[in-house]
């Protein structure tokens, strides 16, 4: 059951998207942009104890009145998550790189960033989900690599989240053990901090550790947005990444519509068809505007004319 503490997100205006659009889209304001219900928890040791009830499941303070938003100090709970440490030997087998120079792909993730940053804050929107239109387009190696790409970033603030629920697997990218099922999370079962982990002070990662086959159905759930919006509060980051699962396979995207703020596609260009990108825009439209596409598996053989500097 889901423990509950009034907060309420400012609603912003949203100026028209810029360049790297894929189609022109009506101005609106962020999906996000209302009121939400959700437990609040924190760790360590309150300077009120008295005031603040503990939950005896999970042995911490509970906020359950309404809390300013104003005393949470996102820098704080930021690192009050796990922090792990990568293995670079396996995030290079996986295609993974946490800096531009070690991979020929770095500054095509470089300039990917950059685009997706300053469209998003142009828009005023934080959430961008990424998906793909079959298994096996390599979305979740982008969203990894743009995450870590964007966490690059100094004095930035990512999250890189999961929500390929059927069929987890940036654990393995990355090679961390998730520390628990992320329907805990999104059910309100579990605190943030009990299951996100935090790779230096810039990126912060909520792992799955189980296939959930009725994905659809807490992906749907008022709990789920509940959730974003509550770790949007506590984290304020700059950019949410969400690793979302195939478009055409079911109906997982389209229940995420209403809470991210746009969608990223990424193709194979080895299999993908024009039919199956046509398709997923037609899904798109008018749910949730599709910022790009971005073409996986191809190949430049001119890229090498673009390097500059010592190698």
């Amino acid at each position: 059951m889901a423990r509950h503490n009034t907060m309420a997100l400012v609603p912003r205006e949203a100026p028209d998207m810029g360049f790297f659009s894929m189609q022109e889209d009506d101005p609106s304001t962020s999906r996000r942009d209302r009121s939400h219900n959700r437990s609040v928890f924190r760790t360590g040791q309150s300077t009120e104890t008295d005031a603040l009830p503990i939950d005896l499941e999970i042995g911490r303070d509970i906020f359950t009145d309404p809390f300013p938003i104003a005393v949470f100090n996102p820098s704080r709970v930021w690192e009050s998550l796990n922090a792990v440490a990568l293995d670079s030997q396996h995030l290079a087998r996986n295609g993974l790189f946490t800096k531009t120079e070690q991979s020929a792909a770095g500054p095509a993730f470089d300039i990917l960033r950059t685009r997706i940053a300053q469209a998003m804050a142009d828009k005023g929107w934080r959430r961008l989900g990424i998906t793909s239109p079959t298994h096996g387009c390599g979305k979740s190696f982008a969203a990894a690599n743009l995450a870590l790409a964007l966490a690059r970033r100094p004095g930035s603030r990512t999250v890189l989240i999961d929500l390929d629920l059927r069929s987890p697997g940036l654990h393995h990218l990355f090679g961390l053990s998730p520390l628990g099922p992320l329907r805990e999370f999104l059910d309100g079962t579990q605190p943030m901090e009990s299951l996100f982990v935090r790779i230096g002070r810039s990126l912060a990662i909520g792992l799955n550790s189980e296939p959930l086959m009725d994905a659809g159905d807490v992906l749907h759930a008022p709990d789920t947005a509940d959730a974003l919006a509550a770790m949007d509060i506590q984290l304020d980051p700059e950019l949410v990444i969400l690793d979302l699962p195939p478009t055409l396979v079911g109906d997982d995207v389209i229940a995420m519509a209403d809470k991210m703020d746009a969608v990223l596609l990424v193709v194979d260009a080895t299999k993908t068809t024009a039919k199956e990108i046509r398709a997923c825009e037609a899904l798109f439209e008018g749910k949730v505007p599709l910022l790009g596409v971005v073409l996986n598996q191809a190949q430049d053989h001119g890229l090498g004319k673009l390097r500059y500097g010592k190698t």
